[in-house]
């Protein structure tokens, strides 16, 4: 292996920050990532925590510095802890972070932070129950409120909220949302809706752009541009005043794909080189057919000349751009 690993893709563009999904499950049923009557994976067709593991571990080998983990909801997977444990101190993992629904925080918030989490970001959506309901299906948001307590006493580094903004459904809280994360002292992320999936509701109809939500925004708020970055696609303003940035991940009208500098496995071993495209290969096959971590390391080097120049979302098409859910890929 070379003294200075890196994964250089054909475009120049390094991969820096990896996603790995340990599970497809979730006790939430969010519309805009998963259908109601959802069929999850066998247990045998997951990655065990010890191969998800192994993958991180190949991954900083060759230079990665960030690995967030992702589900579904991670923490409904018997044992997640042990996962965080075994990875959260690797030499040149700069951070691990966690995206969460916040359903199981108050449970495990401060094991989290012991293990090494620096961040976690927790998707809010709405602060009424009702709207809460109609969009998790079968959450509980007195259980996510819980949660982000719970986080915040545990000390993170940092506490980010990503709230998917849909037009009818919850665009009225938008202000409201803003307020809740400079109540607490935390960010907030609007994110826009990707046509991952079949979903029940028009996704044309629903989709809410973030030049809107900023332009709203910027009526009520004074906000200033800010550079900062947290090694993902989100653009930031800072909230003048407050200990608040907001964020916008926007793969529509402002595609990021120029400098991506991210990959995600999900709980099948599939390393997917991009959200919205399907060229992907299978590292489960590599873990289970006895190769070592040579061959693992191989393989995503190799991986690199198929990651593609960015993705094609197009939310007017009766078709989603993508047949699989955010969840199965990880959110």
């Amino acid at each position: 292996m070379s003294s200075t690993p890196a994964l250089i893709d054909r475009f120049g563009r390094k991969v820096t920050y990896v996603r790995l999904s340990i599970t497809d499950r979730c006790d939430f049923r969010c519309v805009y990532c998963m259908g109601e009557d959802m069929e999850f994976l066998p247990r045998e067709e997951i990655l065990s925590l010890e191969e998800c593991g192994r993958i991180v571990r190949a991954f900083v080998d060759l230079g990665v510095s960030k690995v967030r983990i992702t589900g579904g909801e991670p923490m409904v997977r018997k044992d997640a802890l042990k996962l965080f444990q075994d990875i959260g101190h690797l030499e040149g993992l700069h951070e691990l972070t966690l995206t969460t629904n916040g359903s199981q925080l108050a449970r495990y918030a401060k094991d989290l932070r012991e293990a090494g989490v620096k961040r976690v970001n927790i998707s809010l959506d709405s602060l009424d129950d009702q709207t809460f309901k109609r969009i998790t299906r079968v959450g509980e948001l007195d259980k996510v409120m819980a949660g982000i307590q719970a986080a915040k006493e545990a000390g993170f580094d940092n506490i980010k909220l990503n709230t998917v903004m849909m037009r009818g459904i919850n665009d009225h809280e938008l202000t409201d949302l803003v307020d809740f994360a400079i109540g607490g002292e935390l960010d907030i992320s609007f994110i826009e809706e990707m046509p991952l999936g079949e979903v029940d509701h028009s996704r044309a109809n629903s989709w809410f752009s973030n030049d809107e939500t900023l332009r709203l925004l910027k009526e009520q708020y004074d906000l200033l541009p800010s550079a900062e970055t947290t090694g993902g696609p989100a653009k930031y303003w800072r909230v003048a005043g407050t200990r608040t940035k907001i964020g916008f991940i926007s793969p529509h009208s402002h595609n990021f794909c120029e400098d991506c500098n991210r990959v995600r496995v999900t709980c099948k071993g599939e390393l997917y080189l991009c959200l919205g495209q399907e060229d992907k290969v299978d590292l489960m096959h590599i873990l289970r057919s006895g190769q070592d971590d040579d061959a693992l390391r191989q393989a995503i080097i190799d991986a690199m000349q198929i990651k593609p120049k960015g993705h094609d979302f197009d939310i007017r098409r009766a078709q989603p751009s993508v047949v699989r859910f955010m969840s199965m890929t990880g959110g």
